[in-house]
């Protein structure tokens, strides 16, 4: 690991350490850790909790680039060259602006907007499925079923449906994040997650079916 190629990445990882740091103590032992749909709040924990956001959030995502290239047994990441360090640069960023707006609501003790909550995770979505047709076979990032962990094209052709899906379903998300209420915005959020989750699974297995049943047909023949 080159250190002045990551210096980049540990600056925007530690950002929302910064942060917490500079607002340490202007916050109360009690703060806000969890809000409901409509941006109430209905928890509250001690302010030591907040250490978790940016370690969950940015720094574990960048980890998490950083090692799996390095122990992916069939080294395929490290093929996707520039697509994969693009991808690693844009998940770090949003995860760094995502603690830093968490970190600022539990400061203010307001959620104003939880809309604004569910447009970085429609970013989020834009995003991988941007990326999900380029990313290769393998065991720690893409859709990781059963079926496309078995079969290459069976891989292939669940993230060129699921990339599809997910920037389309993005964008819905973005869009619906600036024209909707809360309640009607998390509804439908849920919705489109759910949908983003399932269809490719399920398209994987058919997928996978009809590969082997084409293999058997062929050996048969």
């Amino acid at each position: 690991m080159k250190l002045k190629k990551e210096l980049p990445f540990i600056a925007i990882v530690l950002l929302p350490f910064a942060y917490l740091a500079y607002i340490w103590n202007q916050l109360p032992e009690k703060v806000p850790v969890h809000w409901n749909s409509s941006g109430e709040i209905d928890r509250y924990g001690e302010k030591i909790e907040l250490l978790l956001i940016p370690i969950l959030l940015p720094l574990l995502v960048y980890v998490i680039f950083l090692v799996i290239p390095r122990i992916d047994p069939k080294k395929k990441l490290n093929k996707m060259g520039n697509k994969l360090h693009t991808l690693k640069t844009l998940m770090t960023i949003l995860m760094s602006i995502l603690a830093l707006f968490i970190l600022y609501s539990a400061k203010n003790q307001s959620f104003d907007n939880p809309n604004y909550m569910i447009l970085l995770i429609g970013v989020l979505y834009i995003i991988l499925g941007n990326f999900f047709k380029t990313i290769k076979h393998n065991y720690f990032i893409g859709i990781r079923t059963p079926w496309t962990l078995e079969n290459e094209r069976v891989w292939k052709e669940t993230h060129k449906l699921g990339g599809k899906l997910w920037f389309i379903g993005g964008i819905i998300v973005v869009l619906s994040s600036l024209m909707l209420d809360n309640k009607q915005n998390f509804t439908l959020f849920l919705i489109i997650t759910t949908i983003l989750a399932l269809v490719p699974v399920v398209y994987s297995y058919i997928r996978f079916k009809k590969e082997m049943n084409g293999s058997v047909k062929h050996e048969k023949e």
